[in-house]
């Protein structure tokens, strides 16, 4: 079954797909307004949870677990702490350190992303000790 694209709407007149929106609503959860990531971004995370999905659509939990790490890094530490709660923002980091241990997993992928689109937080970029292997 091929898999189905994901759409940003046309002139207001065509909605955004049920996908995006998810990805929205999670995003505004952790409190991080939609607007503020790239729509490219969004797009790339969509289809990234599409590809890592087990059924033909990505669990819900999956949309959330995307945002906190993609808030996580676009906000910092310290905003994304105050935001939503230390030990969340501390459940993130270690879900950071072991994707960058691992390497080639979603978490690590949804890093590269930020990173690729330049708008991670350079005090995570700090923190973490990130690099980009393609440079």
């Amino acid at each position: 079954m091929a898999r189905r694209n994901s759409s940003l709407g046309l002139f207001g007149r065509f909605g955004r797909s049920g996908d995006l929106r998810q990805l929205d609503r999670a995003l505004r959860s952790v409190d991080l307004h939609p607007s503020m990531v790239p729509e490219a971004v969004k797009l790339t995370v969509v289809n990234l949870l599409k590809d890592d999905a087990i059924g033909a659509e990505p669990a819900p939990q999956s949309y959330r677990s995307a945002a906190e790490l993609l808030a996580y890094c676009m906000i910092g530490a310290e905003g994304f702490a105050g935001a939503n709660d230390t030990a969340l923002a501390l459940q993130v980091e270690e879900r950071i350190e072991r994707a960058m241990a691992q390497g080639d997993n979603m978490d690590a992928q949804l890093v590269m992303v930020v990173m690729v689109a330049k708008v991670i937080q350079p005090s995570v970029v700090e923190h973490f000790a990130l690099t980009r292997e393609t440079d």
